[in-house]
């Protein structure tokens, strides 16, 4: 890393922790375990270092008192780290999706099904009729562009549209292995950052756009890049089963920057003033 590689750490390690959009009440708790992960991770590590921590503090999604406390940390913190390329938990996903999930993730070497579960959390939560700020549609949320590049007729009824779950995870997964492809060669030549996989580069590359990325030579140094790589990793072990996952939807949405799927509108503050009525105030 360049000279200020610590300081780059360091804001990555805060956008990872917000990114999941943890409320502020838990945050001096996981201050805790963040000094001992800061310390043990290194480099890249250091983005993972929170959603690691969030991961084992909050356990496996809020089911009971107990939920957590048989989680292989090793497993989790493998997870979160790891390739993406862990069998699919077909249990985490709507039945209907998860053959052309499986399918999606295995276009190429490089994008695995749970990649493609997990971004689809990130994305929409998978809401098929999510609408995105920039004409964004359907469950992946692929640019219009790029959906009409990558986007074909899945299940034969004549119509190729975003808003058809197959339609557009299958799209996702084209766009993802054609992304990969492209950065591959920074991450090859030794160009991006020392611990950059092809696999960070290809989601910020999905994220903020591949110039941004290759400009960058790596994951841009932003918010909305190294959040969405962070929120998109954290997913992992929820979708290989391993439990304790730290979904973005599981958590308050007024405390996630904004990211490359601001679709989501922070919910009004109850405690905010609200505006005079005129009557009231004689105008």
């Amino acid at each position: 890393m360049s000279d200020d590689g610590g300081g780059a750490s360091s804001k990555a390690a805060v956008i990872g922790l917000a990114s999941l959009g943890c409320g502020c009440v838990s945050l001096p708790v996981v201050a805790a375990g963040l000094v001992v992960l800061l310390i043990i991770f290194g480099g890249l590590g250091v983005l993972f270092a929170p959603i690691i921590a969030l991961i084992l503090f909050f356990g496996g999604g809020g089911g009971g008192a107990d939920d957590g406390s048989d989680i292989d940390t090793d497993k989790v913190s493998e997870s979160v780290q790891g390739d993406g390329k862990g069998d699919l938990d077909e249990n985490t996903v709507p039945d209907d999706l998860a053959d052309t999930i499986q399918e999606a993730g295995g276009i190429c070497d490089a994008i695995g099904p749970v990649v493609i579960a997990a971004q689809i959390e990130r994305e929409s939560s998978f809401n098929k009729d999510m609408l995105g700020p920039n004409g964004e549609k359907g469950i992946s949320q692929l640019p219009p562009d790029k959906f009409e590049e990558f986007g074909e007729d899945e299940d034969d009824n004549d119509e190729t549209q975003a808003t058809d779950p197959e339609d557009s995870i299958m799209a996702q997964g084209r766009y993802m292995c054609d992304l990969a492809e492209k950065v591959k060669p920074l991450v090859d030549s030794g160009e991006a950052l020392d611990g950059e996989s092809v696999l960070d580069l290809t989601l910020a590359a999905y994220a903020v756009g591949l110039d941004a990325v290759q400009k960058a030579k790596g994951v841009p140094a932003t918010t909305e890049a190294q959040s969405y790589v962070a929120g998109v990793r954290a997913n992992f072990p929820r979708f290989e089963g391993i439990g304790g996952s730290v979904a973005p939807s599981d958590f308050p949405s007024e405390s996630i920057p904004s990211t490359s799927n601001p679709s989501v509108s922070p919910p009004p503050d109850p405690d905010a003033p609200s505006s005079p009525d005129p009557e009231e105030s004689g105008e």
